[in-house]
């Protein structure tokens, strides 16, 4: 009995990482399509000066192996994430703690599930990279708003 005990507490103690992270999103409806929400980002970033230094197709990837790991399941009707950094910035919040080089490079991402698009980031901790957050709310109204 006392190993069954473990075993679930086991089993919630490495569920509990999972449920906090997904709450540490911040997101934000879009009024358009997954493609104009995708144009609108790239122009938001590219106006403020920063560069983009790689679009992962999340939703691409994931219908494309599917079936290569079992599933039929369709989690988006596509999905793309946005990296990018800016200089001064990530000067700022990694001169205040270095370690903050673990939250760079950026993202945004922008997703179609199927009842409509939306844009998101992770949500930072208090202090310094609240400035980042700032930064990336900033980016999403300003797509938003094209």
């Amino acid at each position: 009995m006392q190993t069954f005990v473990k075993a679930i507490a086991l089993g919630i103690g490495l569920l509990c990482p999972m449920v906090a992270t997904a709450q540490d999103v911040i997101t934000y409806e879009f009024d358009g399509s997954f493609e104009d929400g995708t144009f609108a980002l790239e122009n938001a970033i590219i106006d403020r000066g920063l560069v983009i230094d790689y679009v992962s197709h999340v939703g691409e990837m994931l219908a494309r192996t599917g079936a290569d790991v079992g599933s039929d399941v369709e989690i988006f009707n596509n999905a793309d994430i946005y990296l990018f950094c800016s200089a001064a910035v990530s000067r700022r919040v990694m001169e205040a703690d270095p370690m903050n080089i673990v939250h760079c490079p950026y993202s945004i991402f922008v997703a179609d599930m199927g009842d409509g698009v939306v844009f998101g980031h992770r949500a930072y901790p208090d202090g310094p990279m609240q400035e980042v957050e700032a930064m990336l709310d900033a980016i999403i109204i300003e797509a938003r708003e094209q």
